[in-house]
């Protein structure tokens, strides 16, 4: 019985050991994985009804973290939220959340992680797609 339980013990340890990730998450991949998500989310802004009316003006936003460029890209996509801001069209909280969410990732990206991200190209005409 004792066999038993042991085994039952292992079998339900293992899976759950497999399943945590092996390393933490570096700098790089969070950057990464926020520049992934907030380029979705900008674009499914864009669609929605609610904040399409907002977002019709703006551009697309496409975050590539290898490009120089993309620094030049975010710092001139927050000042055209906070534009839409004063014009009174951005107030729902998704568009904000879209700004600060920005605005993080541009901290991360130049004070967090600035040794830990290569910048492999500096073609600012690929992040305008």
């Amino acid at each position: 019985m004792a066999v038993f339980n042991q085994l039952l013990l292992f079998s339900c340890l293992v899976p759950l050991a497999l399943s945590s990730p092996f390393f933490p998450p570096t700098c790089y991949s969070k950057v990464l994985s926020m520049a992934r998500e907030i380029t979705q989310w900008a674009a499914h802004l864009k669609r929605d009804y609610e904040t399409g009316y907002c977002m019709a003006q703006m551009p697309d936003l496409y975050l590539d973290v290898h490009n120089a460029c993309v620094i030049h890209k975010m710092r001139t996509y927050i000042s055209l939220i906070e534009e839409l801001r004063q014009r009174r069209c951005a107030y729902t909280r998704d568009v904000r959340k879209l700004g600060s969410t920005l605005r993080q990732l541009l901290i991360f990206m130049s004070e967090k992680c600035h040794g830990d991200l290569v910048f492999t190209s500096y073609d600012c005409a690929a992040l305008e797609r």
